[in-house]
């Protein structure tokens, strides 16, 4: 298994996790001070979200990262194959 190499995409995942881990210590202090159940499982179900869009960006940069180095793509194809996956991303994005 291959390693994510492009910088942007690491920071733009990075970055995703911090907002997700900022999200879980809100819930935790929620639960710490006794919020309602309701209000909780709403704060878990934004976690969640962010957590399925953080996963599904990883894997189309993988997908993005591993079909130009397998393939070998010539610039001009490239920009095809990110339209398509963009196209992927937004598709999985759909099925939570």
């Amino acid at each position: 298994m291959s390693i994510l190499v492009d910088a942007d995409a690491r920071t733009d995942i990075l970055n995703r996790l911090k907002r997700a881990e900022g999200q879980l210590r809100g819930i935790q202090r929620m639960v710490e001070e006794g919020e309602a159940c309701l209000d909780i499982a709403g704060q878990m179900s934004a976690v969640r979200k962010a957590l399925d869009s953080t996963y599904v960006r990883m894997t189309v940069c993988f997908m993005q990262q591993e079909l130009m180095g397998r393939l070998g793509m010539a610039e001009e194809r490239q920009a095809e194959l990110n339209a398509v996956l963009e196209d992927v991303q937004s598709l999985l994005g759909k099925i939570r």
